[in-house]
């Protein structure tokens, strides 16, 4: 399970770089493709973003996470190149 979530924080934290990226630089450039690309990466960073909220309350045990440590992992979820730095830190025996 652990290497499953350690491939789901990397994959969601490029999803919502991806994510920034169209709205910020394809945006203000090309409305059309940014329409385009909108739906799936959106969908995609959604489904990546619930799949990482709900293995870490998973993998919560297996961790030994305290309350505290659970809340920074989780709030990483909303920062930017956030869950990389959790993947790497928090996130052991894979």
């Amino acid at each position: 399970m652990t290497k499953l979530f350690k491939f789901i924080a990397i994959a969601e934290g490029i999803s919502y770089l991806v994510l920034f990226f169209n709205m910020l630089i394809i945006k203000p450039t090309n409305i059309d493709l940014y329409k385009t690309l909108l739906y799936p990466i959106g969908m995609a960073h959604g489904i990546l973003f619930i799949a990482y909220v709900l293995l870490a309350f998973l993998i919560k045990k297996e961790q030994n996470w305290s309350f505290k440590d659970l809340a920074i992992v989780q709030m990483a979820s909303l920062l930017p190149f956030a869950t990389f730095y959790i993947e790497k830190k928090y996130v052991k025996n894979a």
